[in-house]
């Protein structure tokens, strides 16, 4: 492995600049800061000593969703991996302007994830987005981006994509995630795009800006591995996953008053439509109102802040079918756990406070 990163002004000739077998760092000039320094983002690059094909692998396009550098970084340095056909483009931090700030934005507060395929005269966030989607995207057969949650949110780890096409579908399903949310992805993104131009890409959501959390790092590196395993990239077999469903809508539940939420389910839970989902209460503790699941479901994301006030998003919800309930919540499937996924659960829910609550009751608004 080759630690020193070499300078670049594109990748134009990598198969002449890392041999088969080998391995090479690289710094690619992308834009300029307001003082005129090179802005240049990492990328690993790892060759199989076979013939393969090209994949991408993107994290921190937000710059403060840093899940997926983590991941990347494992992979890069994680011993028993050996790639043996194709080539592997790593990219832990694309959106380096945001990452140092510890911002979801580019310094003109445009959202580079919004901003592909790009143009090479246009806005700073349109001009990235150009370089990055020229040299990397399009030199590539498929890609896998990795995401977080927005500020004050987490999600549950769930594989997104166009479904409807097949080599995306194959994809998400070796990634390994019990939830697939079947979607085009925002325009402008570079899912969308990249898979506009012919290369298949999914995206992982899990977890929380600005932190790196052990279990979500391990279910990135476990589907990259497994997508890559798929592809016969590598020699491994692909690891167990649990029984997967795709989601076809999903709905956020909203606050409807102003308080203090007390939370009654945690991210990856299966809930019944009717079930008690958070109980907004005054700040002296006077419950206030209930908001209920409108739908048989699984908690995709939700809040991590308790404060809220009229509207806003608390519990996002994919909506599933009442016959998947029933099985997931049978004792059958109940006995027979997914460990990583039930890990994942549980280490989500540490970063609120869940209690329970009976499904009956008033919903309607006490005095305080």
């Amino acid at each position: 492995m080759s630690l020193a990163p070499v300078s670049l002004s594109s990748l134009e000739n990598l198969d002449q600049l890392v041999a088969p077998g080998a391995d090479q760092s690289f710094r690619l000039t992308i834009s300029e800061s307001y003082s005129g320094v090179m802005i240049q983002i990492p990328i690993f690059v790892r060759r199989g000593a076979l013939p393969g094909p090209s994949a991408f692998i993107t994290a921190a396009l937000h710059g403060n969703e840093i899940n997926g550098t983590g991941a990347i970084t494992h992979v890069i340095r994680d011993p028993p991996f050996r790639l043996l056909r194709g080539r592997l483009v790593m990219v832990p931090v694309v959106n380096v302007h945001g990452f140092e700030t510890y911002s979801r934005y580019l310094p003109d507060r445009r959202d580079l994830n919004r901003s592909f395929p790009g143009s090479a005269q246009g806005s700073l966030a349109a001009r990235m987005a150009h370089r990055v989607f020229q040299e990397i995207v399009k030199r590539c057969d498929f890609g896998i981006d990795l995401h977080t949650a927005a500020v004050r949110r987490t999600n549950f780890p769930n594989v997104r994509g166009d479904f409807s096409i097949p080599a995306i579908k194959k994809l998400g399903a070796a990634f390994g995630c019990q939830w697939m949310i079947n979607s085009h992805g925002p325009l402008g993104s570079l899912r969308r795009e990249a898979t506009r131009q012919g290369v298949p890409t999914i995206i992982l959501e899990a977890g929380e800006v600005w932190k790196v959390e052990p279990r979500v790092v391990v279910v990135a590196m476990r589907g990259i591995r497994n997508v890559l395993a798929l592809q016969n990239m590598t020699d491994e077999a692909p690891e167990p996953t649990p029984m997967q469903q795709v989601i076809e809508k999903t709905r956020w539940v909203r606050a409807e008053r102003g308080g203090f939420l007390e939370f009654h389910v945690a991210p990856g839970e299966v809930v019944r439509c009717d079930q008690p989902l958070a109980t907004n209460n005054s700040l002296f503790g006077a419950e206030r109102n209930v908001l209920y699941a409108p739908c048989d479901a699984v908690v995709i994301g939700m809040t991590t802040l308790p404060a809220a006030s009229p509207g806003e998003p608390v519990i996002h919800l994919g909506e599933i079918p009442r016959s998947l309930v029933d099985l997931i919540l049978s004792p059958e499937l109940q006995h027979c756990p997914d460990p990583l996924h039930d890990q994942v659960k549980e280490d989500l829910a540490t970063n609120i406070v869940v209690t329970a609550k009976e499904a009956s009751g008033d919903a309607t608004s006490p005095n305080d």
